[in-house]
């Protein structure tokens, strides 16, 4: 009898050992981190991006930076115009949970502007659609005092004479943010560089 048990406990083990696995298995994580792929090894100007789901080809000026927050996908900074004291800046976001709804998110945006007398900026503000390589696209143009967007302080820094361009990518992994801010008169000089980098927009591979 004894000999019986031991035999039986020793045909256990494998499958003991394989439920084991399994269990560990079910803690990996279903799929990879974003993650961004270099144009090139300078890492001085980045020309080309692919971030999962979508690709997009940053305009000659632009200047790569490393995202300084773990929810930016991208970010360039956009050398200031004369006679402006602040560069602009891009940024692209993309969220594993969404990140809200389109409708949503262009709300938000224009409530981060105010006019020079303290009202709102929303009918001041633009919206329009595009579609790029089968994207839609829907485009915020608003200009006033900028409060800064999210910020840990009590009191926001207004910047007045701002202008952002902000853009809801509905691609097929989901909503992408790319926002464009600073002083007007960049924003201005480098809008024709930032409508050609939407047309760049295309799925990625």
């Amino acid at each position: 009898m004894r000999y019986r048990k031991a035999l039986l406990f020793l045909c256990m083990i494998p499958a003991l050992s394989g439920c084991s696995q399994n269990r560990e298995e079910g803690k990996l994580p279903e799929s990879e981190p974003i993650s961004l792929a270099p144009a090139h090894d300078s890492g001085a100007e980045l020309t080309a991006s692919a971030v999962s789901g979508l690709k997009f080809t940053a305009p000659d000026g632009w200047i790569s930076e490393t995202p300084t927050s773990s929810m930016r996908q991208a970010q360039y900074r956009i050398p200031r115009a004369e006679g402006d004291v602040e560069d602009a800046e891009l940024t692209v976001f993309f969220f594993q949970g969404g990140g809200g709804g389109v409708q949503a998110n262009v709300d938000r945006w224009i409530g981060q502007f105010s006019k020079a007398d303290g009202s709102p900026a929303n009918a001041t503000a633009k919206t329009t659609h595009k579609t790029v390589h089968g994207i839609p696209l829907t485009i915020v143009d608003v200009t006033g005092t900028y409060d800064g967007g999210m910020s840990m302080q009590k009191e926001p820094a207004l910047r007045p004479d701002y202008r952002m361009l902000a853009v809801v990518a509905e691609a097929a992994d989901g909503p992408w943010f790319f926002k464009l801010t600073g002083p007007e008169k960049t924003v201005l000089k480098w809008q024709p560089s930032f409508e050609a980098f939407l047309d760049s927009i295309a799925p990625g591979k």
